[in-house]
């Protein structure tokens, strides 16, 4: 699945907000870079935080109410 299909799919699930889908993914990519590990199967090696923070959101396994109270 390409990137943009994995965005679109992300963006329909939070309802089409962009706003929710740009904070759940800097905030996830944040955690990924300060070591979280990958909560999915990865496609490629080396792949981006912002990526996975993406790829995570499509498929599901992160949602926006466990980020709302993140600083």
């Amino acid at each position: 699945m390409r990137l943009e299909e994995v965005g679109a799919k992300a963006l329909k699930i939070l309802g089409d907000d962009r706003y929710k889908l740009a904070i759940m993914v800097a905030k996830r990519a944040n955690q990924l870079t300060n070591g979280a590990r990958p909560l999915c199967e990865l496609p490629e090696k080396n792949m981006k935080p912002t990526d996975i923070a993406l790829i995570e959101i499509a498929e599901g396994k992160i949602s926006f109410n466990g980020f709302a109270n993140l600083k």
